[in-house]
């Protein structure tokens, strides 16, 4: 009898044993099965959709490969897929305790950490788009603040050394508050401190980085049925996510601090504080900084806020058939899911898939 297993961790190449119902559950299959897809699509010569920036800031789709999104091929026999891992990389540049990402690429051949990647798997259509018609499906993205803390990082690593340091200060620039944690302090300054992020994300444009993936997968509208074309995936580089940030935000005269807003301040802070003394204090940006939002979310963009980021033919028209999905849970893994969440469900009640 076959083994459970997923396409491309099927082989003692993950930190999850998938013999085990436990790496089946809603909290582990939301970041395995996509990196699977991945790897499937890969297989297949098919490309992420990879969301960019351009040198003012303006969103542009490009493709990415599995082999460039993961740091190696992800068929390689020595790709070890580990997840909810620190990311060694990124240690140098925060204190206090470490953050897990979702998903650490590692070259087994010589244990080195390759990549550190959020993993999002999201809904299409979402509750706010699924009036509309099909072209103008969207899905909903939460972003949570260890996510804020993986992009200064990532923003930080190219700019090492006292060199860098000083380089980034200066893009920085000079923004004279006080009282950081009080709102009628920072809200006048606020459209200083998003020009400031600009500058450097702008800076940065040639040299930017994947940090989330986001699979989609497609149902009949409310129905938990997927549709015959329901899985893709697509790809967020560090500065496309400062991009989420900037939506219709009343920079020049805003009434109130919003998480987006928010994000932007944590990020501008945590970038000072490198630029100053080498590492930032993460925890404690996120604890002073929460402007009377509770911390549980950075911020989060409906599906009719993400569409313009994420609007494209394979939005409407997933390139991964539901027939495929066979191919990526394989040795019966489906019999062990529970259906706690939209997609487990979606599997489960589609028996046929596995026929």
């Amino acid at each position: 009898m076959a083994t459970p297993g997923l396409f491309a961790q099927d082989h003692n190449n993950s930190s999850r044993d998938y013999s085990k119902a436990y790496y089946w559950g809603k909290n582990q299959f939301n970041s395995s099965f996509p990196a699977s897809l991945v790897a499937y699509m890969s297989y297949k010569g098919i490309k992420p959709v990879y969301i960019k920036t351009d040198s003012v800031n303006g969103i542009v789709h490009d493709y990415i490969s599995g082999t460039e999104l993961f740091g190696i091929n992800p068929l390689s026999e020595n790709a070890f897929y580990n997840f909810e891992a620190g990311y060694n990389a990124y240690d140098m540049f925060y204190t206090g305790e470490r953050e897990k990402i979702d998903l650490v690429m590692v070259d087994a051949a010589n244990q080195t950490a390759l990549v550190g990647l959020e993993i999002k798997l999201t809904a299409l259509p979402d509750n706010t788009t699924v009036k509309f018609s099909e072209d103008r499906y969207s899905c909903e993205i939460v972003v949570r603040p260890p996510t804020i803390n993986f992009l200064a990082c990532s923003i930080c690593d190219k700019f090492r050394g006292i060199n860098g340091r000083n380089e980034l200060k200066e893009l920085l620039g000079d923004i004279h508050i006080n009282h950081w944690e009080e709102i009628t302090e920072v809200l006048p300054n606020f459209a200083k401190i998003r020009a400031a992020i600009s500058r450097v994300s702008s800076s940065l444009h040639t040299r930017q980085t994947p940090l989330i993936v986001q699979p989609i997968w497609k149902t009949e509208g409310r129905k938990p049925i997927l549709v015959p074309d329901c899985l893709d995936v697509f790809v967020w580089s560090n500065l496309a996510v400062i991009q989420m940030c900037y939506k219709n935000e009343d920079v020049n005269s805003p009434k109130s601090i919003s998480r987006s807003m928010r994000s932007i301040i944590w990020l501008y802070l945590m970038l000072f504080e490198y630029s100053v003394y080498g590492q930032f204090d993460y925890k404690r940006i996120v604890r002073l900084h929460s402007y009377n939002i509770a911390n549980d979310k950075a911020f989060a963009l409906n599906g009719t806020a993400s569409y313009p980021y994420l609007k494209c033919e394979e939005l409407t028209h997933p390139r991964i058939n539901k027939s495929e999905i066979k191919n990526i849970i394989l040795g019966g893994g489906q019999n062990l899911l529970s259906p706690e969440r939209r997609f487990d469900a979606a599997i489960v009640y589609s028996p046929e898939l596995f026929e």
